[in-house]
């Protein structure tokens, strides 16, 4: 197994400006035997313009986004955006893609949120065409390049084909998971549990047969939370809560929760729609209170050596190829302490037959 991180101010303090600490951060990542670094796209800074950063100050950490929101660019300027960092960073770029919801879609950009696997298929094969330095014509359901009666033509890129640029996509749905399976380079999950890994992986396996070929074709990198090291366990795991919360109830609608439908298919369903509904009447602290303490711990990598020892083991039984971290710690120095011992454990875990 591999490890990512997330880059971003957000992730590593309180304020939205220190630059300096998260690239501090990554560069130590990097020195530590990090594969990669993902930048988050929500509603404050894009995904992409911190990974020119980081490009400029790393030599060998893979960059990628996770994610670029579909249906907010077009899929040619996403291309375009790709190609431009796969040049400024020798390569090292990562293209990870994923629908959003309509929380986002509508409610930030004021795109509508229609059609958004179809959307994703679409957004794939044209990022495909542009990489590979072919003419761009196109003609589906969500995109027609050109534009028909109209003054456009035909165009190729300008710059220097990349055809083995690597598209990841972040679903969690059957229906993208296979689409997943059948077009992509990597999968991006979320509310991964890896006891009940089949719900992703089986889907993903069936898309990549029907483009004949298996899932082991796939990097298979999930977000495996938070890592923290204490014998007193439940110190880790109340503070925990209210962000599992947080995610099954405000991560989208009472129609449109996609979070929330993994854990109910995970067979969490009553926890899930509790939660939902007392945050949707501002009970927040109720709906925290509501989390089980056995849902943090197989969402996290949390606990005593042996226990964190043990959950990278059901992950790399599972299939995971990649994990992505958040290290605990009150200061940058102990973030990096976290992290320094977890890629100790990895590397014993990687020996193990």
């Amino acid at each position: 197994m591999k490890l990512a991180i997330q880059f971003g101010v957000s992730t590593y303090t309180s304020s939205n400006e220190d630059w300096a600490s998260a690239l501090t951060y990554a560069v130590e990542a990097e020195r530590l035997g990090i594969d990669s670094a993902w930048t988050a796209e929500t509603w404050g800074y894009d995904g992409a313009t911190p990974l020119a950063y980081l490009a400029a100050k790393t030599t060998r950490i893979r960059l990628g986004t996770g994610i670029l929101q579909v249906g907010t660019r077009t899929p040619a300027l996403t291309a375009m955006t790709a190609m431009a960092l796969a040049s400024l960073s020798g390569d090292r770029f990562l293209l990870g893609l994923g629908v959003s919801g309509p929380q986002v879609i509508e409610g930030w950009h004021g795109v509508r949120f229609a059609r958004p696997l179809q959307r994703l298929r679409e957004t794939v094969e044209i990022v495909r065409q542009v990489t590979r330095g072919e003419r761009l014509v196109y003609h589906g359901e969500a995109y027609q390049i050109p534009l028909p009666e109209g003054e456009g033509k035909a165009l190729t890129s300008s710059v220097s084909a990349r055809p083995g640029l690597p598209v990841y996509l972040a679903t969690l749905g059957p229906k993208s998971l296979e689409l997943t399976g059948e077009l992509a380079d990597g999968w991006l999950g979320t509310s991964f549990i890896p006891e009940h890994a089949y719900l992703f992986f089986d889907p993903i396996a069936a898309g990549a047969a029907q483009a004949g070929r298996t899932i082991a074709d796939l990097d298979l990198q999930v977000a495996a939370g938070v890592v923290a090291f204490s014998d007193d366990v439940e110190s880790l795991i109340v503070p925990r809560k209210p962000g599992l919360a947080f995610t099954l109830g405000a991560m989208g609608s009472r129609q449109h929760n996609f979070y929330n439908d993994v854990y109910r298919r995970a067979g969490y369903a009553d926890v899930a729609l509790e939660v939902q509904d007392l945050w949707f009447k501002k009970q927040r602290e109720a709906a925290a209170s509501r989390i089980p303490d056995e849902l943090i711990l197989k969402t996290n990598l949390i606990g005593t050596e042996n226990m964190v020892r043990e959950r990278l083991r059901a992950h790399r039984r599972a299939g995971v190829n990649t994990l992505q971290v958040d290290p605990a710690g009150q200061t940058l120095d102990e973030r990096l302490a976290t992290l320094a011992r977890l890629v100790e454990l990895v590397k014993e875990i990687n020996a193990e037959p």
